[in-house]
């Protein structure tokens, strides 16, 4: 356990031993002011009952305050999500953009070294033929 909720347990048990020794205190009446009226009542059970009723609104509210969180913590967690997939999405199509890009780069450097080959060897033929008329045909070895 948290050392808090083990401190929490420890001070709520210290709280009801010391009112079931001091039960006949509680229980004692006494005159109490309301401003415009006194009344009979026992102190301690006012305050007892009037304690309790604070401590159980603490916990209703810090109830509905840890629910918040939670529904407020879901919703960030599926925009997160959604913002990720986003993120994937356009990461895969930068990817595929890319791929597109270095294909079409390396159709054109084919293209141009096929036309470079091509020139070459229409050159070297051209210096063959004008090798051919000027000396005639060279001998086969």
């Amino acid at each position: 356990m948290k050392p808090r909720i083990v401190a929490a347990l420890i001070a709520a048990l210290a709280f009801a031993v010391f009112v079931a020794v001091n039960w006949s205190a509680f229980l004692a009446p006494t005159s109490l002011s309301l401003l415009f009226t006194v009344v009979e009542a026992p102190l301690g059970l006012v305050l007892l009952v009037t304690m309790g009723v604070l401590a159980g609104v603490f916990f209703a509210y810090m109830a509905l305050w840890q629910g918040r969180l939670l529904m407020e913590t879901r919703r960030h967690t599926k925009e997160l999500q959604t913002q990720r997939e986003l993120a994937d999405k356009a990461e895969a199509s930068r990817f595929t953009e890319l791929q597109a890009l270095v294909r079409s780069e390396v159709e054109g450097l084919k293209v141009e070294l096929k036309q470079t080959t091509n020139g070459l060897a229409a050159q070297l033929a051209e210096l063959d033929d004008r090798l051919e008329v000027k000396w005639g045909t060279p001998p086969r070895f």
